[in-house]
């Protein structure tokens, strides 16, 4: 979906079905992350934006210190229930670029699927001096592309698209693609510009099968979505869940999630 900025209350909103419904991320991100940095029990990790926790508990896990910082005040609450039993967790309820940190004190920085939402001169900056020599940022992102394996279905939402999401935020309709490894290539070369050396990136792959009215709950976690006014978006959510059904009852989402990587000198 398309970043609006000056949306990002809106996820708050939707905390708990955010939480069930966002995916996590697979098994082999964390396997390259891992392998590119080793954490223990010493280690000092910073979260930036945690959502729901789709990407905590793997990182966890490790034992290390982990502070998590999140601009919404429901999901600092949820995710204080979510890993309560981890004494080595924290959470800030503030933007990432407004709370103060000490400087070469962290192992990982990292960010799921929240980074964006930082402007980028400010958040890159601020990640550099934060990491301790060698310490890394690793940034990672989920990129769900529309239902390839049924055409007509995709084919007769983007109608619905046109008739209701870009008339309402006057928007030409444009023809979607799924990202792309020159994308990911370009996200990873932007640490160059603030420093960062040994810069590596990730390529992973899956899809996610939803009913009806579980994509239609999905749908509801986007910001976009949630900012529309709430009868056209009511009516809009209702006839993709009618279209849906008419065209087998399930629809299939093909993630792609890429991995940045990048060191502190």
């Amino acid at each position: 979906m398309p970043v609006i900025k000056g949306l990002e209350w809106t996820f708050d909103t939707v905390a708990s079905t955010y939480e069930k419904f966002r995916p996590g991320y697979t098994d082999d991100l964390y396997k390259m992350l891992f392998d590119y940095i080793a954490l223990d029990e010493s280690s000092h990790v910073v979260e930036v934006g945690i959502g729901g926790g789709q990407a905590t508990l793997p990182i966890l896990q490790t034992g290390c210190s982990l502070t998590a910082v999140e601009y919404g005040e429901n999901f600092s609450k949820l995710c204080e229930k979510k890993f309560e039993e981890y004494k080595n967790f924290s959470v800030i309820t503030r933007k990432f670029e407004d709370v103060a940190f000490p400087d070469s004190q962290y192992e990982l920085v990292y960010s799921a699927s929240a980074f964006h939402w930082v402007p980028e001169d400010v958040g890159y900056s601020k990640v550099y001096a934060m990491l301790k020599s060698g310490g890394v940022f690793a940034r990672f992102a989920n990129h769900p592309y529309r239902d390839k394996s049924n055409p007509v279905l995709s084919a007769e939402i983007d109608k619905l698209y046109s008739k209701y999401y870009c008339a309402y935020y006057g928007k030409d309709m444009k023809t979607e693609t799924e990202y792309s490894e020159e994308q990911a290539i370009h996200r990873a070369q932007i640490a160059e510009k603030y420093g960062f050396i040994d810069i590596r990136h990730g390529m992973f792959y899956r899809t996610r099968t939803f009913s009806a009215k579980e994509y239609i709950a999905l749908l509801g976690t986007y910001s976009d979505h949630i900012a529309m006014e709430e009868k056209i978006r009511t009516e809009f959510f209702a006839k993709i869940e009618e279209t849906i059904n008419q065209y087998g009852g399930v629809f299939v989402v093909y993630d792609t999630i890429d991995l940045q990587l990048a060191r502190k000198p």
